[in-house]
């Protein structure tokens, strides 16, 4: 390649570079979509209402919440009053048979999580939503639901937060 090419390729990156810098909108390369004018966002404990509690779940639930915005975003985590504000409760916890073999037994049994999220966008109400979010995971029916809970749960869990947070923050 030549030299001119070479300097034709470095201007072409430092102009995009300038437009990248002067952009005052509020989209970043996490895939976020939030506006500048946003700081800080609250999240409540996530209570467990449903009918089977695995007491770990709210608060692993909360807590991997408040990470992905800690890892994600330029947003302060406050207590009360953030910009924008999550709160809600688990409304399904649930284990389902799946699979039926030839001799009418289970091969796969589903557990199955249920939440139920209000998102306030104190800038901008019409993002604000009141939604449930639902993710399951598979397991084979031999194994008991106590020597698999823990890490169902940690896969569910991970697939809600990123539901939860692309609704509120990734307005493709």
């Amino acid at each position: 390649m030549s030299v001119k090419k070479y300097i034709g390729v470095i201007t072409v990156l430092l102009i995009l570079l300038c437009l990248m810098q002067g952009c005052k909108g509020g989209y970043s390369f996490t895939g976020t979509s939030i506006a500048p004018d946003v700081e800080s966002v609250s999240i409540d404990y996530i209570n467990n209402m449903a009918m089977i509690v695995f007491p770990p779940l709210s608060n692993s639930l909360t807590e991997a919440l408040k990470d992905k915005f800690a890892r994600s975003t330029r947003l302060s985590l406050v207590r009360y009053d953030g910009d924008l504000h999550f709160e809600g409760e688990i409304t399904g916890y649930d284990v389902t048979s799946m699979g039926v073999t030839a001799d009418e037994v289970a091969s796969m049994n589903r557990l199955n999580i249920t939440v139920k999220i209000r998102f306030t966008n104190n800038k901008d109400e019409k993002q604000s939503y009141d939604k449930s979010f639902s993710h399951y995971a598979d397991f084979p029916s031999h194994e008991s639901l106590d020597s698999k809970q823990a890490q169902l749960v940690d896969l569910i869990v991970e697939k809600l937060i990123e539901d939860i947070f692309n609704n509120a923050v990734a307005n493709w």
